[in-house]
């Protein structure tokens, strides 16, 4: 049983982990109460930020011990929030390294020109849109090294780098890759009696069981 949890524990922090998506801001490309699986390994080894909550002098912790593939432009990946390390967040990478990002009207701008965002969904009619709002206007701003420029898909509705910034590439924990339990939490948390929570089977989004995260 202990050989069990520690193997258990070990693949948990370097190779796939389960997360749970708590808000809309990836959405349609992710929806509140998805459950998803994380490749922990494919950008390559990655210290945890602590060691059961201990931080161990001499560890590289939150660091890459080595690097795999690199994280791209138009990756899903899960990453320490900058503002709060406590937090992960789940984002998609708009800007790598050497890249100029800016927002105009509500449209992304990459390197000079409207980025070809085929994940983006927009809420906010283009008259409603704020000149001061980083929502809607914001940059022009260059990814220094070692960075990545994050956006949520749901662009109206998504705290992101427009907001607080870059994140570092050592903070990326891994890439999105599977819905495994597509569960529609706000249908479950309506259910008021008994009978409501039997029919559990109407709360799974059967058609998106197995959808690839692109």
């Amino acid at each position: 049983m202990f050989i069990a949890l520690v193997l258990a524990i070990f693949i948990r922090t370097f190779f796939v982990q389960a997360y749970k998506i708590p808000s809309g801001s990836m959405e349609p490309t992710l929806l509140i109460g998805d459950h998803i699986l994380v490749n922990k390994i494919i950008f390559g080894l990655r210290m945890p930020d602590s060691i059961f909550g201990l931080e161990i002098p001499g560890l590289p912790l939150g660091q890459y011990v080595f690097h795999l593939e690199p994280v791209q432009r138009g990756d899903v990946v899960v990453f320490v929030f900058p503002p709060d390390r406590t937090k992960d967040f789940i984002k998609r990478v708009v800007g790598v390294a050497g890249d100029t990002v800016a927002v105009k009207n509500g449209v992304v701008w990459l390197n000079g020109s409207a980025m070809d965002d085929p994940h983006a969904h927009r809420e906010v009619a283009d008259n409603d849109r704020s000149p001061i709002s980083p929502r809607d206007n914001f940059g022009p701003v260059t990814v220094p090294s070692g960075k990545l420029f994050m956006m949520g898909d749901n662009r109206d509705r998504s705290y992101d780098s427009r907001f607080w910034g870059f994140v570092d590439v050592n903070d990326v924990e891994g890439r999105a890759t599977i819905i495994y339990l597509p569960w529609n939490e706000e249908k479950a948390d309506g259910a008021s009696t008994l009978s409501d929570l039997l029919l559990w089977f109407e709360y799974i989004r059967w058609d998106r069981i197995g959808m690839l995260v692109h």
